[in-house]
């Protein structure tokens, strides 16, 4: 009988976002069982009261090595006896989790030709997959213990209050829900990889010129701030455009997506999370970052441009990084983008100079479900 699980992850936003995928159908599979995830200090917030996961382990980034590490690990893994192990990162940092409980019977990881032994079950990730579905297939060796329920879904909670309390401060600065209203994510965390700015503004003043959008940048930090300041007066200070509705934490940032019609901008774990809350979402992707491994869509709903959609391996090979990313051109962008703010924003909105009234889609509305009232265990030793 499988009674506790052990999920590590660690990182960043957006690889913990996608993993929620996992989590949920491991607890729809074993719903009795406790289900304990191992992430990164800063991002513990985004499952604050989450019902697939019954303890966060969190460690800071300075604690994830040396001797204090290996100490840490091994009090978590004598403390608890798990009965399935996964190791969804499975780098030789990670495998010290499974190599201090090696009577754990499920002791699950990705395929790396380092950890025989170690991992007794290592799960290959085949061409065509994409992350979610790889995460998934972490799941196979628990085939015999019960029927799979495998759900792509990788949902998150915020409360009614939080929902309702980041609205009211929306509303206090100036925005007005009768009028589309869009996050858009025109930073990103590493340098170089986010899309022209000449072209993004000009996408964003196409937003407001045609479909009267309220656009709220999303940043953090002073310098990330900036490039927004740098953006509006790009706009010439369109009041359309918002650099004073801050999302000052994780937990922020998720009501301020779920009260959002839309996403649109740079890929990375905001527009993860718009997915998680089902806010369309239509994203740019550099070069170099597989597209269709991390955009785990299921219909239209969810859509992204990048480079390798109009250049083929063998030109790519002898293109700058700039080169490549020039293809993603303003007109290109905005042919699939206007599509999807007539399909997913404008009924929900009524008519607008190019939109026709329709029927609202059944699953348009960003979804918010409360989280339990029971409060999680807090990690003793976080």
């Amino acid at each position: 009988m499988i009674r506790n699980i052990l999920v590590i992850r660690f990182r960043r936003v957006g690889d913990s976002v996608l993993s929620m995928a996992l989590c949920h159908s491991l607890k729809l599979t074993f719903p009795e069982a406790k289900i304990h995830f191992v992430i990164n200090k800063n991002i513990a917030s985004l499952y604050r009261n989450h019902p697939d996961i019954d303890r966060v382990i969190t460690f800071d980034e300075e604690q994830q090595e040396g001797l204090e590490y290996v100490s840490r690990v091994r009090n978590i893994m004598h403390a608890t006896h798990y009965d399935v192990i996964i190791d969804m990162r499975s780098t030789p940092k990670t495998l010290l989790f499974s190599l201090c409980s090696l009577s754990t019977p499920y002791r699950i990881g990705r395929y790396k030709s380092y950890n025989v032994g170690i991992h007794n079950y290592r799960i290959p990730t085949p061409p065509g997959v994409d992350r979610v579905g790889s995460n998934l297939r972490l799941m196979d060796p628990l085939v015999n213990e019960a029927n799979l329920i495998k759900s792509r879904h990788f949902p998150l909670y915020i409360t009614d209050q939080e929902r309702a309390d980041f609205r009211h401060y929306m509303t206090e600065h100036g925005i007005d829900f009768s009028k589309p209203v869009v996050t858009v994510a025109i930073c990103t965390r590493i340098i170089g990889k986010a899309w022209d700015k000449l072209r993004m503004s000009e996408v964003l003043n196409r937003l407001i010129k045609q479909y009267d959008a309220q656009l709220i940048a999303n940043f953090g930090g002073v310098a990330e701030k900036q490039v927004a300041l740098d953006f509006q007066h790009a706009l010439g200070g369109n009041p359309h455009f918002h650099t004073d509705i801050e999302a000052a934490n994780l937990r922020q940032l998720c009501a301020l997506l779920v009260n959002s019609d839309f996403f649109f901008g740079n890929e990375g774990g905001p527009r993860h999370i718009a997915q998680a809350f089902k806010v369309p979402s239509f994203a740019i992707y550099p070069p170099g970052i597989d597209m269709h491994f991390w955009l785990p869509a299921d219909g239209d709903r969810y859509q992204g441009i990048s480079p390798d959609e109009f250049i083929n391996k063998d030109k790519q090979k002898v293109l700058t990084y700039h080169q490549r990313f020039s293809v993603i051109t303003t007109e290109r962008v905005w042919q699939r983008l206007s599509k999807m703010m007539d399909q997913y924003v404008m009924p929900l909105k009524g008519p607008s100079a190019t939109s026709d009234p329709t029927t609202p889609d059944a699953d348009a509305a960003p979804t918010t479900p409360d989280a339990p009232d029971a409060a999680q265990p807090a990690d003793p030793q976080a």
